[in-house]
């Protein structure tokens, strides 16, 4: 498998179009497993990592930093490997209903993400992050699943866009950071962190991790032109919607006779009720299912096709519970998808919009 690399932004980084994800690791696949699967992704010639402090995922007390410390403990037995790869990792943002992240604060402050990346070097046992992202804003915006802005539910006192920049140059200067992202981020939101940075000489955002899949399209309603004039690069998560677009859920539902038990979905119950448990998800998905065996194609060829080949992303991030499933996700690449094939894919969104938005 061959891939170009491709720069981030106007960052000096330059990764695969494919990402490796890691939030199963420290939940649904325990620290062996996940070193294995470390090491098929490198050898595969992914040189791209992504994480979280929050991770594992759901988000839980018990597994707080598990993810990064599965990483790092894999880096540390690789040292050769550090070399080779783009690390990337996400402060949280503000902690609501997760005390055990800063004390559940409603903030993200200067110090916050200073105290937060520090932590993020020790676990990951590495002397910089090379991509170090805030994971959701510190503004009340719509995001997992919500669908209206509510002025009323903004958050005035907390840290403005402008400290945040001020505290991400800080560990830009220092060494500890090469690039910055968002994650989970708007419009008006990408345009204010390039505006602030532009205007006071600070750290320039070099991408955008956002959802982004056949069952959430909503990166196209305005924020892949604000990404492309102001040239931030897409990180592309959830590209199989947590499982929907690989069809194993068609037949049964997702918590019926013969659901995968131990998938994510299926097995917990705070993932089905968010955006990807929607029954009009799942109904969206067995259409592009559907779709994918009349082309004679699998579920997840057609959904990861679909990212790798956009314009509009720059790295697809796949989770993975298995090497199987590494290779699977790996394979899809390089899969074309059909002028009829993406008009009959328009046509479903049109009819189904974004479910899982």
């Amino acid at each position: 498998m061959t891939m170009k690399t491709i720069q981030l932004g106007q960052s000096d980084l330059h990764v695969t179009p494919i990402c490796l994800g890691t939030m199963t690791f420290g939940e649904q696949v325990n620290e062996a497993d996940a070193h294995a699967i470390l090491d098929r992704s490198l050898a595969r010639g992914v040189n791209f990592i992504d994480t979280a402090e929050m991770y594992a995922v759901p988000p839980r007390a018990e597994t707080f930093n598990a993810t990064e410390i599965i990483v790092g403990n894999w880096l540390a037995k690789n040292p050769s490997a550090r070399q080779k790869l783009v690390i990337a990792t996400k402060v949280a943002g503000p902690a609501r209903g997760m005390p055990w992240i800063r004390g559940g604060s409603l903030d993200l402050t200067a110090a916050d993400i200073v105290a937060a990346c520090e932590g993020s070097l020790k676990r990951l046992k590495t002397d910089v992050i090379d991509l170090y992202q805030i994971h959701w804003p510190v503004r009340h915006v719509p995001m997992f699943g919500m669908v209206y802005f509510d002025p009323a539910k903004d958050t005035p006192g907390t840290s403005a866009i402008h400290v945040q920049l001020e505290a991400l140059q800080q560990l830009v200067q220092s060494g500890k950071v090469r690039a910055v992202g968002l994650s989970n981020e708007t419009p008006y939101g990408v345009h204010e962190f390039v505006r602030l940075a532009e205007q006071h000489g600070l750290a320039r955002v070099a991408t955008v991790q956002n959802a982004y899949c056949l069952l959430n399209r909503t990166v196209e309603n305005g924020l892949d032109e604000t990404m492309h004039r102001l040239g931030v690069s897409l990180l592309a998560y959830s590209p199989l919607a947590f499982g929907l677009l690989t069809g194993k859920y068609d037949a049964s539902g997702l918590t019926g006779p013969g659901a995968p038990a131990n998938a994510r979905i299926a097995k917990f119950e705070s993932t089905r009720k968010q955006r990807w448990g929607r029954p009009e998800a799942l109904a969206a998905a067995r259409r592009y299912n559907a779709l994918a065996r009349a082309h004679g194609l699998t579920p997840t060829q057609l959904a990861l096709a679909f990212c790798y080949t956009k314009w509009q992303v720059a790295s697809t991030i796949i989770g993975v519970t298995s090497v199987a499933q590494l290779d699977e996700d790996l394979d899809a690449w390089g899969t074309t998808l059909s002028p009829e094939l993406l008009k009959q894919i328009d046509a479903v969104r049109w009819e189904m919009r974004d479910p899982a938005l």
